[in-house]
């Protein structure tokens, strides 16, 4: 009873909270930047000048009241210490704090008059990826889980460590290039999230109570975002939410213990960003000598405005759609599976 108690006021306030923040904009000529356009982007030029860096505010009230109902409020507790092997409350106390900085570090580029050198943001998400590798093996273990069989097996902790700072890199990345169209990527966050704790269900592999309010609080605040990103968008979420976004998804997949279902949630992600974060590393790494997907523009969103002539809208609900069935194809197959099995 008291889980459903902390349910129903996570997401009420998450949602009320983050929508009159947004509302109002409090503090906003000190804590907010302004849209700078982005080269090459299809479209950016509406967005030069709207308020950004928004992520600021629906972060910190996700954080906050993650925390709150967590930790404060009847906490579950652990026989181990705070800095102990194995010691999964205190983990994600950790992980969360690394989410914050994730989110300060893209707060502070938003806020810039100037934007900051890439290479500079890609060091920063590094090291704070390297980080959020560590906590992870040092407080969750390396047991992964296959999602869509509930089937395990336990990697090498240097192996699980490299892998994990390669899909934190990655998810931040890709999550980020997919924020160039109107409530595209807080909504494919939205998916990715609710899957992965439907295929933590489903698999067994953490099903906890901190894993259920995670997901009732985040979405409802991104809903609140979304209320104000929707084409036409009042405001942007910036880097302080799409790197957020991204690390965040990365650390909740790998705290229920299925990571490599990234191809699955994250695959709109990779679609979209990753594949102009591929074309434009190659192209850097063999100096313009090889240029992958020549006849495609990227990311994918550019593609389908610029090519295709889709408008925002249809951009937004064709990946969208698209990242729905993939996920909910998905779930069913490994729940055909279950029953099957079960029989």
């Amino acid at each position: 009873m008291i889980l459903v108690y902390k349910m129903a006021i996570g997401c009420i306030a998450a949602f009320a909270i983050t929508l009159i923040l947004l509302k109002l904009l409090p503090g906003e000529k000190i804590i907010l930047g302004h849209d700078r356009g982005r080269k090459y982007a299809q479209g950016s030029e509406v967005n030069i000048g709207k308020p950004t860096g928004v992520g600021f505010y629906f972060v910190l009230v996700f954080l906050v009241i993650s925390a709150v109902l967590c930790f404060l409020v009847n906490p579950v507790s652990s026989d181990k210490g705070i800095f102990e092997s194995g010691n999964v409350v205190a983990g994600l106390g950790f992980g969360l704090l690394a989410v914050l900085a994730e989110m300060v570090t893209g707060w502070l580029d938003d806020r810039s008059k100037n934007a900051w050198n890439e290479y500079i943001k890609g060091a920063l998400d590094f090291v704070v990826s390297l980080i959020g590798a560590f906590i992870c093996v040092h407080f969750f273990g390396t047991r992964v889980y296959i999602a869509i069989t509930g089937t395990y097996f336990d990697l090498h902790p240097v192996l699980f460590y490299i892998l994990a700072v390669i899909l934190f890199v990655v998810s931040i990345n890709a999550t980020n290039a997919t924020d160039g169209i109107d409530g595209l990527s807080g909504s494919l966050s939205i998916v990715s999230v609710i899957a992965t704790f439907v295929m933590a269900y489903l698999a067994k592999s953490l099903f906890d109570d901190n894993a259920i309010l995670l997901t009732v609080i985040f979405v409802p605040a991104l809903l609140a975002y979304l209320v104000f990103n929707f084409n036409p968008s009042k405001m942007l979420m910036g880097d302080a939410g799409s790197r957020a976004l991204g690390f965040f998804i990365a650390f909740f997949l790998i705290y229920c213990r299925i990571p490599l279902l990234y191809f699955i949630v994250g695959l709109p992600f990779l679609c979209d960003g990753g594949i102009s974060i591929i074309k434009i590393t190659v192209g850097r790494l063999t100096k313009k000598k090889i240029i992958l997907f020549k006849s495609i523009t990227t990311p994918l969103h550019d593609e389908l405005r610029k090519n295709r002539k889709f408008s925002v809208k249809k951009v937004w609900l064709t990946l969208v759609t698209a990242a729905v069935i993939i996920d909910f194809i998905y779930i069913c197959v490994s729940a055909i599976l279950r029953m099957a099995g079960a029989v």
